[in-house]
């Protein structure tokens, strides 16, 4: 598969809600928000809800043999990580808008670049990942595609791996601070 081809096959994902750099999160106030009604219903509601459901579980008998107590605790294991992730993110936040320079690569921009040897042309925002829905591809700045551009101009390359081992260089063609929808 073309580097072009892996890249645009790749799920769409998210708006530019939250982006890493450093130890800050740089939210906007809607993902921030967002963030906050989720960990205030996960610590609170959903907390009470999976206890019961263990609970419940407990009082079928036998808990080696009990499917729906270790579906329970798997349950309550997942939304525990969730509560610490959220709790993370917001500790380490900072709303507003990352600091970003047109024409150099960074969160919250987008990018156009092409692949060595392919004319084709790809676009996508550089971003964290953490909600879904927009019509453009959404790429980490951890990511290796992501780290390799992060910080290049217009007109430079970069060259990262692929999953496959194999390494792919990019021209940077455009880095324009995301204007949404």
């Amino acid at each position: 598969m073309a580097p072009a081809d892996l890249i645009r096959s790749q799920s769409r994902q998210g708006v530019p809600v939250t982006e890493t750099r450093e130890d800050v999160t740089w939210l906007t106030q809607e993902a921030h928000d967002r963030l906050k009604a989720e960990l205030d219903y996960l610590a609170g509601p959903a907390r009470v809800e999976i206890a019961k459901k263990i609970e419940a579980a407990r009082d079928e008998g036998d808990l080696r043999e009990n499917g729906g107590y270790h579906a329970a605790k798997e349950e309550q294991g997942k939304q525990e990580a969730r509560i610490r992730q959220i709790q993370h993110i917001l500790e380490n936040a900072r709303v507003g808008d990352p600091p970003r320079t047109e024409g150099v690569v960074g969160p919250g921009m987008t990018v156009t670049i092409r692949f060595a040897g392919d004319e084709d042309e790809v676009t996508f925002l550089l971003a964290s990942r953490e909600e879904s829905g927009a019509p453009i591809d959404v790429y980490s700045p951890r990511s290796p595609l992501g780290s390799a551009i992060s910080g290049k101009k217009v007109g430079e390359t970069a060259t990262y791996n692929l999953p496959n081992g194999r390494a792919a260089t990019v021209e940077i063609l455009e880095a324009v601070p995301y204007a949404g929808v």
